[in-house]
């Protein structure tokens, strides 16, 4: 069972992961303005391979790639595979601040199958704080008028991704972080390059390729900082802190793309902001003085 410090240290890797897929998007974004979606999804996920077969070379750690679990492997490759496709397909559609506010409506999907699937608590007061978060990200996402056919999209991601997040953290007690994530992006790049007759490629400039580098390694730093947190904590708890990446979403839509925040995004992101924090109260809430040694 995660400890008071483990769970606490998962919470932060989760913000670290948060703000890394943030600005992760915003290169993904900014690529598919140029290039087709599938082409971005696939080569940029090359770049995430070559940071984790170097920490295995570099440290020794061949044998952390090894699989104990190849259906639990192959079930979440899966999951990362659709996850990661629908993000970049919306991306390509939508504003990043809708993408990410949808697509974050994933902690209530992990609060409502984390009971079922990896049989853990969650009490009536953090769904209640969760359901506020939920709140919310509506708020965000109905100003802009993203509720159209093409909303289903990240709606689908943020179900995916609450799925794979289900799957993670259930292998994460036989697999190690180098192996998920190295066995779900190999996926990735077969199925990518496999599909590549079926879409028109076009030739990748050299600014290209180093954004691609670039987007390969913050989504592999991020998803390695992922999986470690939902192995320190439970997802339920940890998970939800996902929440802070809106606040980089914002920041970079309006750097990047000069999209203005108007009221309704700001009450939003200080209802998820606040749903965060107070998670993070719950954490440190002393235990009743009966409970203690």
């Amino acid at each position: 069972m995660p400890t008071e410090r483990s769970t606490v240290r998962g919470i932060v890797l989760m913000i670290i992961s948060a703000a890394l897929l943030a600005l992760n998007d915003t290169v993904t974004k900014w690529l598919t303005e140029s290039y087709p979606a599938t082409q971005v999804w696939c080569l940029r996920t090359v770049f995430v391979l070559i940071p984790i077969l170097a920490v295995a070379a570099h440290r020794g750690r061949w044998r952390e790639l090894r699989v104990v679990s190849w259906r639990g492997q192959a079930v979440r490759a899966a999951l990362f595979v659709s996850t990661t496709l629908l993000i970049v397909l919306s991306l390509e559609s939508l504003p990043l601040p809708d993408v990410m506010a949808i697509v974050l409506a994933s902690p209530l999907f992990v609060a409502a199958l984390s009971m079922r699937i990896l049989g853990e608590r969650v009490s009536a007061e953090r769904w209640a704080i969760v359901a506020i978060g939920f709140v919310g990200v509506l708020l965000i996402v109905r100003p802009t008028g993203a509720f159209q056919w093409i909303a289903l999209i990240p709606v689908a991601a943020s179900l995916s991704s609450a799925l794979r997040d289900m799957v993670t953290r259930r292998i994460g007690r036989t697999e190690t972080s180098l192996a998920i994530l190295f066995y779900s992006s190999l996926a990735v790049i077969v199925i990518g390059l496999g599909s590549a007759p079926l879409f028109e490629w076009r030739a990748v400039s050299t600014s290209a390729w180093a954004l691609l580098a670039l987007n390969g390694a913050l989504n592999g730093g991020a998803h390695f900082l992922m999986i470690e947190s939902l192995r320190l904590g439970e997802a339920a708890t940890v998970v939800p802190f996902k929440y802070s990446g809106l606040v980089w979403g914002l920041l970079l839509g309006f750097l990047v793309w000069r999209h203005i925040p108007d009221a309704w995004m700001l009450i939003g992101a200080a209802l998820v902001a606040a749903s965060g924090l107070y998670l993070l109260r719950l954490e440190y809430r002393p235990a009743p003085l009966e409970n203690r040694d």
